[in-house]
């Protein structure tokens, strides 16, 4: 076995909103190769790092990345040839120096993940191991709870529904694969309850249903009967996450629901809806219900509801330690979603979770968007031992390849495999 790095290749494709991206093949001197997709967000928070365009109008709109992928091939490759792949935090270590900005806008935070992302998986083939076990260690065999998003709103899709996301989680399985199976059959019993009801089946762009509903509140008592209907129980067998992604209907200090009806809000009107909705529904984990900067609103609500729910951070975090310690120190949630594209490296992202289990917090391991088929996510979420974990609805290639790679690591695991919420 020799893992030092030989080559680095880079190109542009495509994620699932017909959108470039970058790919980039780590190859080895023991004949690896290993290939990773960066995925692309939405609906993102202004902290966020960089990702790098081209900002050529005449090439996809502007969002062209052939500049990232001259990064990558001409300023970091020659600077990581020679390197053992194995030396993870050492490669991170170097680019972000070589980057030398906080936000990765020099180089371009898709162009430092993906050459993260290729050198990890590369490491993992030449050493002969599973990715979960690389990167979590021979004890990694906790397989994630998912949280299925079944009805898209928000920046997500194209219709009258204010929150982004509205999911179903199979609390009351006892295995992975029921899971899962809990949640996919509610998914096709909620198709069924729309074309009932002359409401579109189309679905948003992490392939939840995206009908024009009434309201917020309408989604959540869809699912509630989709549940029912497809025989499990609400609250015991299957229980309900939500992510506002309140940044995005945050305007002039107000936030405006009014695509739902619901009309102009404060964050304390906020923070009372959520109270309302967590005594009402069999909710247990509530994700950026206020917006980025509204750090006492966060505060206040986690204090209110913090023993009831996972309070979830999001575009408030960023995946970044510096604004997790923050949350931290003011109590402003329970939980930081984990994003790589966040942040922009394999290092980086593993020491958010570390911070947040230190911290005695949760944290939820998290897809884009702009995905591609790239199954990393999947092989981290086991390696990470989170928990949970949200890759999208039962429908999408992108999505369901995260789903598929967890039932083989479900089956390589055999008996060894946990799951379990809390």
């Amino acid at each position: 076995m020799n893992d030092t790095i030989v080559d680095i290749e880079a190109m542009e494709i495509l994620d699932s909103r017909g959108y470039p991206t970058i790919q980039v093949t780590v190859s080895l001197a023991d004949g690896t190769r290993a290939t990773a997709s960066v995925p692309s967000g939405a609906s993102t928070g202004e902290n966020e790092a960089l990702e790098l365009r081209d900002g050529d109008r005449r090439r996809y709109g502007g969002k062209g990345v052939l500049s990232a992928v001259h990064n990558v091939e001409e300023q970091i490759a020659p600077e990581l040839t020679g390197l053992a792949a194995h030396r993870q935090t050492e490669i991170d270590h170097i680019m972000l120096e070589l980057d030398a900005t906080e936000n990765k806008r020099n180089l371009g935070a898709n162009a430092i993940l993906g050459v993260s992302m290729a050198v990890a998986k590369a490491a993992a083939l030449s050493h002969r191991l599973p990715l979960y076990q690389y990167l979590g260690g021979t004890g990694a065999r906790r397989i994630p709870v998912p949280c299925m998003n079944i009805i898209n709103g928000g920046a997500h899709a194209d219709n009258s529904v204010d929150f982004q996301e509205f999911m179903a989680v199979p609390i009351g399985a006892l295995t992975f694969s029921d899971g899962l199976r809990y949640v996919a059959e509610t998914f096709h019993v909620l198709k069924e309850l729309l074309n009932k009801q002359d409401l579109s089946t189309g679905v948003g762009d992490e392939g939840g249903f995206a009908p024009n509903l009434p309201s917020n509140e309408a989604a959540i008592e869809l699912i509630l009967t989709a549940i029912e209907k497809a025989g499990y129980k609400p609250g015991s067998d299957i229980a309900i996450a939500l992510d506002s992604a309140a940044s995005s209907f945050f305007k002039a200090g107000t936030y405006d629901l009014r695509w739902s009806g619901s009309g102009q809000k404060d964050s304390a009107a906020m923070i009372e809806l959520a109270e309302e909705w967590v005594k009402k529904y069999p909710i247990i984990s509530w994700e950026d219900p206020l917006d980025e900067n509204d750090w006492s609103g966060f505060s206040e609500l986690t204090r209110r509801l913090g023993n009831d729910i996972e309070v979830v951070g999001d575009d408030i975090f960023v995946t970044n330690t510096r604004y997790i310690a923050r949350g931290i120190e003011e109590k402003a949630a329970n939980s930081a979603l984990i994003k790589f594209n966040q942040i922009g490296t394999v290092s980086e992202t593993i020491e958010a979770c570390r911070m947040c289990r230190d911290a005695g917090w949760r944290y939820f391991i998290s897809h884009r968007s702009g995905e591609t088929e790239d199954t990393f996510l999947a092989d981290f979420s086991v390696a990470m031992d989170g928990g949970h974990l949200k890759t999208g609805s039962a429908s999408r290639g992108e999505r369901i390849a995260k789903y598929n790679r967890l039932l083989e690591i479900e089956k390589e695991l055999g008996d060894g495999a946990l799951y379990y919420w809390k």
